[in-house]
């Protein structure tokens, strides 16, 4: 197995170097246009393998000639958020930066599956979608694994219990329209509703969808990275490890949920081929009408894009 990342900032570097202490692969790749930092940081961390146990080389590179063959390409590159900026206000330079990269990396790694990182994320997802010509079941985003990571984590601060025992789903786009599923929120299979009043569950779901804005506020200068790599490499471990893993993902809908020809947080099931199926659970009818919403704002956002 042999697995690209692109962009060696907070979120590729993080994510390269989980994957090589889970040794998720043989061999992984670190690309970014800054000359010396993929390489710096490729050998900083290859260095930690006697420390940390693991047998993964790390290389860096400024071009592509070194991704040949790969089987997964991970997508961090990109202008990250500073306070003020939506995840929309990336919109335009983002998509320049995703379309030049996937044209570069597909041709070395015609096979390849492809995980979307950067934001706007599903906006991004269609960009690398679009300009690869894969088929959409090789090309998904990370949206609802970390939204959702979010979502359980803020539910177990606020019961003082394990995260360990806090399931979730949060559908729809990976921004401020996302979509936390409080029907299929438990608690070690306890309905969330049953352990909080229903406006301090609102007030948990208001604080899941502006997660990643409050990063940004105490950061100031950055974003998150710790979380967001960790989700990335939960989904690249379902499909190394063939796991059959069921996460929230940014996929290509073709009729699910009544949507179409639009890439949209749902639930699937991640294998070895990328997305071996989509889930339409029953949502509340809330529910649904803000994922319709949410996608409706994704359309929107990919009509601006000029490919």
């Amino acid at each position: 197995m042999k697995i690209t990342v692109i962009g060696a900032g907070n979120v590729g570097a993080t994510a390269a170097q989980r994957i090589a202490e889970k040794e998720l692969a043989h061999e992984v790749v670190l690309v970014d246009v800054a000359e010396g930092i993929p390489q710096g940081k490729g050998l900083d961390m290859y260095q930690s393998a006697p420390v940390e146990l693991f047998d993964t080389k790390i290389i860096g590179a400024n071009d592509y000639s070194a991704t040949e063959g790969s089987d997964i390409i991970l997508i961090t590159a990109g202008l990250a958020r500073k306070p003020g900026m939506s995840r929309e206000d990336l919109l335009a330079k983002n998509a320049e930066i995703v379309k030049s990269v996937t044209e570069q990396s597909v041709r070395k790694s015609p096979n390849a599956i492809i995980i979307v990182v950067s934001n706007p994320l599903d906006v991004m997802t269609y960009v690398a979608a679009t300009v690869s010509k894969f088929p959409k079941e090789r090309v998904f985003g990370m949206a609802g694994v970390l939204d959702t990571a979010r979502f359980r984590t803020f539910i177990a601060m606020e019961l003082d219990v394990s995260v360990q025992d806090v399931t979730a789903f949060v559908l729809g786009g990976h921004g401020d329209s996302m979509v936390p599923v409080v029907k299929y929120t438990t608690v070690a299979g306890i309905p969330i509703s049953e352990l909080l009043p229903k406006e301090k569950i609102e007030a948990l779901v208001a604080r899941a969808r502006h997660g990643g804005i409050e990063i940004v506020n105490f950061l100031k200068t950055g974003s998150a990275y710790y979380a967001p790599s960790s989700s990335a490499v939960e989904m690249i471990e379902s499909i190394v490890k063939d796991r059959k893993r069921i996460l929230p993902c940014a996929a290509y809908l073709t009729g699910q949920y009544g949507l179409k020809d639009v890439y949209c947080g749902v639930p699937v099931k991640i294998g070895r081929k990328g997305i071996e199926k989509i889930y339409e659970i029953k949502l509340e009818a809330e529910d649904l009408k803000s994922l319709v919403s949410s996608a409706n704002e994704v359309k929107e956002n990919c009509s601006k894009v000029t490919l």
